[in-house]
């Protein structure tokens, strides 16, 4: 079968995170972690002082370096889990 993309969206076969959504990543590993243990993991205040999904979404939207962080937790945890 032969699978033609639109100009408009373009395909990313290399990319791991290709069409898994930040709020999915941080789901994902508040479920796995909980909140104590992934401000452990990852020193972001909005982990560890009143967190709430919106409040670090915000906050990993606007920062790219925590970003990093959490997308690169994520990966290993995935990785991690499918051996």
């Amino acid at each position: 079968m032969l699978i033609f993309a639109s100009m408009n969206e373009p395909t990313q076969p290399n990319n791991p995170l290709h069409g898994i959504t930040l709020k999915m990543i941080l789901e994902y590993l508040i479920d796995y972690y909980g909140w104590d243990e992934l401000s452990e993991k990852i020193r972001i205040r909005c982990f560890k002082e009143n967190p709430s999904l919106n409040s670090s979404l915000t906050f990993l939207r606007k920062t790219p370096w925590a970003r990093i962080k959490v997308e690169e937790l994520y990966l290993w945890l995935v990785s991690k889990n499918r051996k």
